[in-house]
């Protein structure tokens, strides 16, 4: 009997983020997949598929991180070389969905990326998209494919809770973070704060005021990613100053471009927590940085996407 409908599935990666890739792999009890990536010596991407995949569901593992073209473009000519050879279905297992951020029209002749590159996905081939955290949730609605969003808070909420603080408040950094923080504020069973941004122009916010109560309180912020670092640098510091007791800083996405880390290492946070949806450079690694994996929860999606199963039912 075939199992899932179809006779076998591999787990494949690109360049982006191979070593979550292995820990997925060994977690579903199978080598990863045989692939190699290569560039020729104008740039283009060269990939070649060192195995069968006539008829497999087929999963290939590649954030679109950091250099963002270089891994958007091996994870498309991947797909397209799977569906070539002639792959039962492949599932685009994107932990990190770069182009996020331009999700809508904020003023006159602005692209929409997130859009764009969904339709480029489905185009190269996509049967079903894995990921985690969009930076908006609508983004999955601009896909004409399936999609399978993961929520990384359930790995954040279960590390803070074994830290077991007391008088807890979970602050928002901005207005855009709210939900995400009152979900975890009520598994955590503790108030929220919220802090009033303003952004006058891309990667730079000025903090306006503080909604909540702060005053004498451990406060964990969270957010989607965490990028230059400003945004959770500026709010640390304002809640710190404002009379916070402690502060901490949660975040799905690693992206820590720029200034961030020193950003980070100078500012009022005492332990800052990142999954591991994208790669963490050694020389970015600081002793206040915990890294959790979020291998166990994709694993678990994919194994049950091939079954047939419940991924809903991760979140119950």
């Amino acid at each position: 009997m075939k199992l899932g409908g179809f006779s076998d599935y591999k787990v494949f990666t690109a360049n982006s983020h191979p070593a979550l890739a292995e820990e997925i792999s060994a977690i579903m009890g199978r080598p990863l997949g045989k692939a190699t990536v290569n560039k020729f010596s104008d740039g283009e991407i060269s990939i070649s598929i060192g195995e069968t995949v006539r008829g497999v569901d087929c999963y290939i593992v590649q954030s679109t991180c950091n250099p963002v073209n270089d891994n958007l473009m091996e994870l498309l000519i991947m797909i397209d070389a799977m569906k070539r050879a002639s792959a039962g279905r492949v599932t685009a297992v994107i932990p990190y969905y770069g182009y996020a951020r331009q999700d809508r029209k904020a003023k006159a002749r602005d692209p929409i990326t997130a859009k764009l590159v969904a339709n480029i996905l489905v185009a190269a081939g996509a049967d079903r998209v894995l990921t985690m955290d969009l930076h908006a949730a609508q983004i999955q609605g601009y896909f004409d494919i399936p999609v399978d969003h993961l929520v990384g808070l359930p790995i954040l909420v279960n590390y803070f809770k074994k830290k077991d603080i007391d008088n807890l408040v979970i602050v928002s950094p901005d207005h855009g973070s709210v939900k995400r923080t009152r979900s975890m504020a009520e598994a955590l069973n503790c108030p929220i704060a919220i802090v009033d941004k303003r952004r006058p122009e891309p990667n730079k916010s000025e903090i306006m005021n503080i909604i909540g109560d702060i005053n004498g309180k451990n406060c964990i912020l969270i957010d989607d990613m965490i990028d230059t670092a400003g945004t959770i640098v500026n709010a640390a510091n304002a809640i710190k100053k404002m009379g916070a007791k402690s502060v901490y800083a949660c975040a799905t996405h690693a992206v820590l471009s720029g200034p961030a880390i020193s950003r980070i290492e100078e500012s009022a946070i005492e332990e800052i927590v990142l999954l591991n949806t994208l790669p963490i450079p050694d020389e970015k690694r600081i002793e206040k940085m915990t890294t959790l994996s979020v291998a166990p929860l994709f694993a678990e999606a994919m194994t049950r996407i091939h079954n047939h199963e419940s991924v809903s039912k991760l979140f119950d």
